[in-house]
């Protein structure tokens, strides 16, 4: 049993990650950039929903079954991972990206205050200790708002560096859709039987080994846009992943079953490494940048040590 969930597990990422932070950010980025829509919009809207099609996928899934404990987890989980573990890397190779001249640090400031804003705004929808139907309305009406916010004060920049392969974009974006879908299932299906196998809650399962994996789209897709010089698409996804995670994704899932939170304290610890990413995005020397990124990572693996040693 726990070899077959394992191998489900690794079969499910491997369609997550082709599938999200290939094919779909591709085709979604492709057809965007075919419309006129500027490379750091595509890289918070397109790309970031991309990039978080694992998260939503596997998190609604996740309730419709009855496992809300994986949800949560997985979304609170994919966030810090976002931050202590994807963007540390990133700026540990690239100090750059936040340092790009005036204009361009100014951009990833503006993401960055709507992503602690929307942090900010979920950790007091959750102090009452569940997600409501209606928390979720507030959600889903906060990210149009926030999307509208992005989309006219970046719509206005030159495209740049995004590819377009013609009607393959259109072939791309349902072929990684459909990817995503089917991959999801099966990591559900591997997490909650390797959670079973060895008594870990739901929970642990979801803000760990779920979350590292719903992360790849985000560490690949970065990763790629640094190595390619596209600093807006990088720091751009990072940002709106974790807007989309908390706002697009819980807020649909609250909509459809309300959502318990189990531990507040996980929450004040996204929150506490959301504002951490302040240092990194002020745009400091170089050696401050990836001191503070090498701290970053240090404490998100000993989150990780301390929720199963807790």
């Amino acid at each position: 049993m726990i070899v077959a969930a394992v191998v489900l597990f690794v079969l499910g990422m491997a369609l997550l990650v082709k599938g999200g932070a290939d094919y779909f950010v591709k085709g979604g980025g492709g057809l965007a950039a075919r419309y006129g829509v500027s490379s750091a919009t595509i890289g918070f809207t397109v790309i970031a929903f991309g990039t978080s099609l694992p998260e939503f996928v596997v998190s609604v899934n996740a309730i419709i079954s009855g496992n809300s404990g994986v949800a949560l987890g997985n979304v609170l989980g994919s966030n810090i991972a976002n931050i202590a573990l994807v963007l540390a890397l990133c700026a540990i190779i690239s100090p750059a990206m936040f340092m790009s001249g005036p204009s361009g640090k100014g951009r990833v400031e503006n993401e960055t205050i709507l992503m602690i804003a929307a942090t900010v705004f979920f950790a007091l929808l959750a102090l009452t200790g569940e997600l409501t139907r209606i928390s979720g309305v507030l959600m889903l009406v906060a990210f149009c708002v926030v999307l509208s916010i992005t989309w006219k004060k970046l719509g206005t920049e030159p495209v740049e560096r995004i590819e377009v392969h013609g009607k393959m974009d259109w072939v791309m974006t349902a072929g990684g859709l459909v990817a995503v879908i089917i991959g999801s299932q099966l990591v559900l299906d591997g997490a909650i039987t390797i959670a079973e196998a060895f008594g870990i809650p739901e929970f642990v399962i979801g803000m760990t080994i779920v979350a590292f994996g719903t992360s790849l789209p985000e560490l690949a897709t970065s990763l790629v846009a640094i190595l390619r010089g596209d600093l807006g698409i990088s720091a751009g996804n990072l940002m709106g992943s974790n807007i989309f995670n908390l706002l697009l994704v819980l807020g649909t899932g609250a909509l459809i079953r309300p959502i318990p939170i189990p531990a507040y304290t996980d929450v004040i610890i996204m929150l506490l490494f959301s504002l951490a990413v302040i240092p990194i995005v002020k745009g400091k020397p170089p050696r401050v940048i990836r001191a503070w990124a090498s701290l970053l990572v240090v404490a998100y693996f000993a989150y990780v040590i301390a929720l199963y040693i807790m």
